[in-house]
């Protein structure tokens, strides 16, 4: 079963649609902060698009998350970017997320080949979650001008390192682990195509226009 949680009114095509407002296509209405009412290992893909940052506690939801997930099922989640000056101005927004944020959805990180690098957490060890979420590939998207090709990759680490407003969105595909898995593995599921959201390919598209 494929899942799309905090669906609003644009729920993805083959999922069950979560959300706690009774938009056209919502197939189940919850609020997620009090639990998901479907049994345990039941979804194989979960979309969450814009959402976690509303959340309570995001360890909680996550925890719920995965107790709802089978093993090696994918999450996909969409999130604002943490340094960035208007998510900072939304007084909704309750979670932040960026390049550190998968170092503390697991116990035994693992860095896959494809996508962005999560760097390791200084000073201030990482502690061991209630679930074991393995980051399969991350991406960063960057706001104006920054979305441009003049900037190189190398180019664009340096400033969203060094300077806020860079990067507006990120998205993470991770892995549910419960039971155990080899690196052979994850590293043959992180080279893998999987699913986004659809907000996501229309941004896609647009920057493929700018850029003819």
């Amino acid at each position: 079963m494929k899942i799309d949680i905090g669906c609003g009114s644009g729920k993805e095509s083959g999922y069950l649609g979560i959300d706690r407002t009774a938009w056209p296509g919502v197939d189940i209405i919850c609020d997620i902060n009090e639990g998901i009412p479907l049994p345990d290992n039941t979804a194989e893909f979960v979309m969450a698009s814009r959402v976690l940052p509303y959340v309570n506690n995001l360890f909680t939801v996550m925890a719920e998350i995965y107790r709802i997930s089978v093993h090696k099922a994918v999450i996909c989640i969409l999130a604002p970017y943490a340094h960035s000056f208007p998510h900072l101005s939304n007084p909704l927004f309750k979670q932040k997320f960026d390049e550190y944020t998968p170092r503390y959805f697991t116990g035994s990180f693992f860095q896959p080949a494809a996508g962005a690098v999560s760097p390791e957490i200084p000073d201030y060890p990482a502690p061991v979650p209630p679930f074991d979420y393995r980051l399969l590939r991350m991406e960063l998207f960057y706001q104006h001008p920054f979305d441009d090709t003049l900037y190189e990759v190398e180019e664009l680490e340096i400033l969203k390192t060094l300077q806020s407003n860079v990067v507006h969105e990120i998205m993470y595909h991770f892995v549910a682990v419960k039971k155990p898995v080899t690196l052979e593995e994850l590293a043959a599921m992180s080279r893998k195509t999987y699913p986004e959201p659809q907000a996501l390919l229309k941004r896609r598209r647009h920057a493929q226009n700018r850029q003819v």
